[in-house]
């Protein structure tokens, strides 16, 4: 299968950009909603390109997310999943399984060169970090922001932290506890460089910047711009960075044959109020079930692409099927895939093969949702003490008349829960569930030889 018509001859392969924000919510930039977070490139690029309306992640928090992005597989396939930890932390002893294929492994066996900026969170072990699992460059830090030294005690009070944050160029620590307010701006000059020097072999680069997440922060420039305060400030520089990248790749003559994916890994942290961003219409955010976590922004933009605002439901899950046909790579047959091709839709906006989606939190599914109908088997509160409800009578939405999930209309249609629920029983019956990683004991070492790593 050759794309002659996408590209500029029969012989050359696409290249392929994710930028992929932190806790940015559904509702936090122009052409999503938000009324004063000013996004001019963001806007420009779905106004060029297709803007995502049921675009959904694999976790509504971060590693689960992240390897699903990786990998095209839901956490439960791969272990990448927590029932009791529900991300991986710095004393986490295991990361993404060496038997799982990144996109990046199989592009780079395919001739592409490969970079990650930005934050990683599949692991800090050597065999988990990206030199590991098909990058070529790394620059970036290996978790979360707040899984920092300086910030536990800043933001949370947490004075016995004892894991200084590390900063990487490819599997040396260049820093500890680099200055936060440099991340956007650092990241975005080593990404344009980085699209500057691609001169020969197609590329891979997937920029993951660790904003929004908590603790926020902008460069100078930035500071005290926004009217939405901080948080805003944070998003704007990021609407900059992307500005940059596309500008760079117009210069280069690469925005023809090159395909650019916005989004972030699951929705906003909403207990950190004015610090966390929004949902917009959509209910509860990271960490939830509900609309509000799973589904996020989404933006793609090439020469490629047909217009237009795409309302089925695509994932995450679905980049990695989709690089592979678009570059005419074969994906692996040893192993089931949770996505799909989005390459019909993005050149033709033909349907998606998608029927159904699934909500996981750890282990347990908590809702389902197919074509127009989300039905929820149990609950729980994003964050808190709140314990696990199973419902007796499942909550059924249509999620395309009410994606707030306000109005609940079981006791209207009868027969589709009965249908969702028999399915769902089928589908449980015939799923294999790996063992979890997160939730195995903790490492059990000094500071210093864990940093030796």
């Amino acid at each position: 299968m050759i794309f002659s018509s996408c590209f500029a001859n029969a012989e050359q392969k696409p290249n392929f950009i994710i930028i992929n924000c932190d806790d940015m919510g559904y509702g936090d930039m122009g052409c999503f909603g938000h009324p004063t977070i000013k996004t001019p490139e963001l806007d420009r690029m779905a106004y060029e390109g297709q803007r995502w309306t049921s675009f959904y992640v694999a976790a509504s928090v971060s590693s689960p997310s992240r390897s699903g992005l990786m990998t095209g597989r839901l956490g439960i396939h791969t272990g990448m999943y927590g029932d009791k930890r529900v991300v991986l932390f710095p004393d986490s002893p295991k990361g993404l399984p060496k038997e799982e294929l990144t996109m990046a492994t199989i592009l780079k066996n395919e001739g592409y060169n490969t970079a990650c900026f930005g934050k990683w969170h599949l692991g800090h072990k050597p065999e988990a970090m990206p030199w590991s699992r098909g990058f070529d460059e790394f620059y970036g830090i290996p978790y979360s922001n707040d899984m920092s030294q300086k910030e536990q005690k800043n933001v949370y009070g947490n004075k016995n932290y004892k894991y200084p944050l590390p900063f990487y160029e490819n599997d040396k620590v260049l820093e500890f506890e680099p200055d936060q307010t440099q991340f956007t701006k650092r990241l975005t000059i080593r990404a344009v460089q980085y699209i500057r020097e691609q001169t020969e072999k197609p590329f891979f680069l997937y920029l993951a910047h660790p904003m929004p997440h908590v603790p926020v922060y902008a460069s100078e420039k930035f500071q005290n711009t926004s009217k939405r305060g901080q948080y805003g400030d944070v998003i704007e520089e990021i609407d900059w960075s992307v500005g940059q990248i596309l500008k760079t790749l117009k210069e280069k003559n690469l925005d023809k044959n090159t395909l650019v994916i916005f989004t972030s890994d699951n929705g906003p942290w909403l207990t950190f109020k004015e610090n966390g961003g929004s949902a917009g219409l959509l209910k509860d955010g990271k960490n939830s079930t509900y609309e509000g976590g799973f589904r996020v922004p989404c933006i793609m933009w090439g020469a490629m692409l047909k217009p237009g605002v795409i309302s089925e439901m695509g994932s995450t899950l679905d980049l990695l099927p989709t690089f592979c046909e678009m570059a005419n790579i074969k994906l692996p047959s040893d192993r089931k895939y949770d996505g799909f091709s989005l390459y019909p839709t993005l050149t033709k906006q033909e349907n998606i093969k998608r029927e159904y989606y699934y909500f996981y939190r750890g282990s347990e599914l908590y809702a389902v949702r197919k074509g127009k109908y989300k039905i929820h088997f149990m609950t729980k509160q994003a964050y808190g003490p709140g314990k696990k409800i199973i419902l007796k009578t499942p909550l059924l939405y249509n999620i395309e008349e009410d994606p707030e999930e306000r109005y609940d209309i079981a006791d209207k249609y009868p027969e589709i829960v009965k249908e969702l629920e028999a399915y769902t029983q089928q589908y449980k019956a015939h799923e294999t569930i790996k063992e979890s990683i997160f939730d195995l004991p903790a490492e059990k070492q000094s500071t210093n030889s864990r940093l030796k790593n």
